[in-house]
């Protein structure tokens, strides 16, 4: 008696979308650039919109907190500006030629962050030393 035989094709394995070139472009490029465009946000106080917790209400780009309806939130507009402008910085280099965007450091995407922290930390100082 003969053992059975297996036949197996061989089928072209297919392209993944986590594999394209312009898919790493636009991860790679949005950590550099989201965390760079964050500082700038919170450095210069630019957020997108405004949020007014005590009300409810939703003001375009920065606006003070009024007097009686405690302080207003930033953090939710630097996030969304950090977003906004991060996605189109992020599509327009994946529009560069690959032997650009190839240069790009990947060390970065992780020591950017790092070098981040004590900026925040001084920037959030007034949060923990206050009595």
């Amino acid at each position: 008696m003969s053992a059975p035989t297996a036949t197996t094709r061989a089928t072209p394995a297919t392209s993944s979308l986590a594999s394209s070139t312009k898919v790493k472009t636009f991860a790679i490029t949005f950590a550099l650039a989201g965390t760079v465009i964050y500082l700038l946000c919170l450095q210069f106080n630019w957020p997108l919109f405004t949020f007014h917790p005590a009300t409810n209400r939703i003001a375009w780009g920065w606006e003070a907190g009024r007097s009686g309806e405690g302080p207003a939130m930033y953090w939710y507009g630097w996030t969304a500006m950090t977003l906004l402008i991060g996605t189109v910085v992020s599509y327009l280099a994946t529009l560069l030629p690959d032997s650009m965007t190839k240069k790009i450091p990947l060390i970065l995407v992780w020591l950017l962050p790092i070098l981040a922290i004590p900026y925040l930390i001084w920037d959030l100082r007034q949060w923990w030393l206050h009595p």
